[in-house]
């Protein structure tokens, strides 16, 4: 997909909610091969080697860079490194983790998601760069949905690869509020960096690349700023979206099953505990469950909660 003249050279592979968008950034003359930024949820770990090799028919994968660890982002790390023996790079913050494989710690666990374990050579601190594409990509800290988060600069061309710190139409959950710790001053922040950089195109965690950066930004903080004055609203949306994810990644579970998950999963049972526990918390979940039911995001087939 190219929406901009500064995207020649690099293939995005544009995926669904489930999986974060995969970027190709192919080498020139003198490079070693191409570098690959994320790789999506585990389920789809079959398809996003099938999509890459596709992108780089004979070309050699480099590297694989993760913006961040969340499951969707580092779902395809283990598969991609069997299929073509990239080394992994990774944000610092979550080097320990890897190496130990501390799914709690990789956020993993604590949102009741899959993952394949993996193993990384290097990491990428923000204000480091790499050279891909004969181009040179800066490294910059994006804070708030998870705080080791990366987005990737391309400043003489303008490409910004925003992971979760902005879509076209808003950001991602911002995890470190429904455990009590700040995290929206941050997504302020990385959206005031945003503003200062010269960028022509973002190419974000989930959705097309987008070029009106100005409005994007404008919808992201009016966003911002209602979460901030209500944060009940922030973790109402948190607690579906991840209901939602879950779904998406069985595609079909007997409603039970999936109020038993909810119950069961850290993440929101931290949200229950903050912003639910005047009601009994299989019973607040289930209300979540019913509001996705009846907003059309989910749908109820007999005793099985479907995908749609």
């Amino acid at each position: 997909m190219t929406v901009h003249a500064a995207l020649g050279g690099l293939t995005v592979l544009e995926r669904g909610w489930l999986s974060s968008n995969n970027i190709v950034i192919h080498a020139v003359d003198g490079e070693p091969g191409a570098v690959l930024v994320d790789t999506g949820h585990v389920t789809h770990a079959e398809q996003t080697v099938a999509l890459v090799r596709h992108a780089l028919r004979d070309e050699k994968l480099h590297r694989i860079v993760n913006t961040h660890l969340h499951s969707d982002h580092c779902g395809g790390n283990a598969a991609l490194q069997r299929a073509f023996g990239a080394p992994i790079t990774v944000p610092p913050g979550n080097a320990a983790a890897v190496a130990a494989w501390d799914t709690m710690r990789l956020t993993h666990a604590t949102t009741g998601q899959s993952s394949e374990r993996f193993t990384h050579t290097d990491t990428l601190s923000p204000g480091a760069h790499f050279v891909a594409g004969g181009r040179r990509w800066d490294a910059m800290a994006a804070p708030g949905h998870d705080p080791f988060s990366l987005m990737l600069f391309d400043a003489q061309h303008g490409v910004l690869i925003s992971a979760d710190a902005l879509w076209e139409n808003g950001f991602g959950v911002v995890f470190p509020e429904i455990d009590g710790e700040p995290g929206f001053d941050d997504v302020g922040a990385v959206f005031d960096a945003i503003e200062r950089l010269p960028v022509r195109v973002v190419i974000p965690g989930h959705g097309a690349p987008f070029i009106d950066v100005a409005a994007a930004l404008v919808r992201a903080r009016s966003r911002l700023d209602g979460f901030k004055q209500q944060p009940e609203r922030h973790a109402r949306h948190a607690v579906k979206v991840m209901i939602k994810y879950h779904v998406m990644e069985e595609q079909r579970i007997e409603r039970d099953a999936l109020l038993r998950w909810a119950v069961d999963t850290p993440f929101l049972q931290s949200a229950w505990q903050r912003f639910g526990a005047d009601e009994p918390p299989r019973e607040w979940c289930a209300r979540f469950v019913d509001e996705l039911i009846g907003q059309g995001a989910l749908e109820r087939e007999g005793d099985d909660v479907i995908d749609r």
